[in-house]
């Protein structure tokens, strides 16, 4: 199995085509994609239904027609509550169509509402990314050149200072540590003091930059990796209920089934019936968990 990891590094390798379109498309309640971060921009503009996304532990629900903004190095997460959600995800570097803003760490506004200019400019990129005639990068460049500027001179909340900046992402790679010797041994326990000495710190100061970062305790990540991983083994149907709890770690067996309840708004057994069949489960993040 490959590590979930925390960084997501996307390289955009075209400088000619220097960002990436993707639909996210579910109607079953699921994390769609589990908490990570990441250097470039990304934008989640909902076309159809809602979603929940969770940006520095910060809740955001989002309607049809609103923008959330992900900006550099901030964590992120999404989930569908079982509706049907369609979602137009854009990612891109903002150094690829302005340096000077990249030095100046801009941070745009995290939800916009009923914008027609931006309404307008989303769905064209959609139209034309989709349809890829002649011409559709030029076009969704100059688009996406049309948003940038619209949301600096209308959306800008902050520049951050360098020093800001780099604090930021030192922390998060600090966290990196953690959460890959987390991938290594969630089949027993671990204690908060072991992850606090990978990164040496106290065990209350570990314990609020983690719950800071993530927006949850360890004790509650560790659960979540166990859950992924353990939905993985359910759909390949690799043992009983039993056996595939007791091989991520969870030794209760009546914890393991409330906790995937309550992850995925379903009993273990029904995944493990049909083999994970028709399940709309295969999400970016859990796909590196195979």
């Amino acid at each position: 199995m490959k590590p979930l990891e925390l960084y997501e590094q996307r390289i955009l390798g075209d400088p000619e085509f220097p960002l990436h379109m993707h639909i996210d498309d579910y109607a079953s309640k699921i994390q769609y994609f589990a908490p990570h971060w990441h250097e470039h921009v990304e934008l989640h503009y909902v076309m159809e239904g809602r979603t929940l996304l969770s940006l520095n532990q910060r809740e955001i629900p989002a309607e049809k027609g609103n923008l959330v903004i992900v900006n550099s190095n901030e964590i992120h997460a999404g989930r569908c509550d079982g509706s049907q959600m369609k979602v137009m995800v854009v990612i891109f570097e903002i150094e690829a169509f302005s340096k000077e803003l990249a030095d100046k760490n801009v941070m745009f506004s995290s939800l916009i509402q009923k914008d027609r200019v931006i309404d307008r400019i989303m769905s064209t990129i959609y139209r034309e990314y989709r349809g890829q005639e002649i011409g559709y990068r030029l076009v969704c460049k100059g688009e996406l050149l049309r948003l940038i500027a619209h949301l600096m001179r209308e959306y800008t909340v902050e520049f951050l200072t360098e020093r800001e900046s780099d604090r930021r992402k030192k922390q998060l790679e600090r966290l990196n540590l953690v959460l890959d010797y987390i991938q290594s041994n969630y089949t027993r326990q671990i204690v908060n003091r072991e992850l606090a000495d990978i990164i040496h710190l106290s065990e209350d100061r570990f314990n609020h930059l983690f719950k800071d970062s993530m927006g949850m305790a360890p004790l509650q990540y560790i659960n979540e990796v166990r859950i992924r991983k353990a939905m993985n083994l359910l759909k390949k149907q690799e043992g009983t209920v039993g056996e595939i709890a007791d091989s991520v770690g969870f030794g209760d067996y009546n914890h393991f089934g409330r906790q995937f309840r309550r992850y995925y708004g379903c009993a273990p057994s029904e995944i493990l019936k049909k083999g994970g069949a028709g399940e709309k489960q295969q999400n970016r993040m859990d796909k590196t968990a195979e």
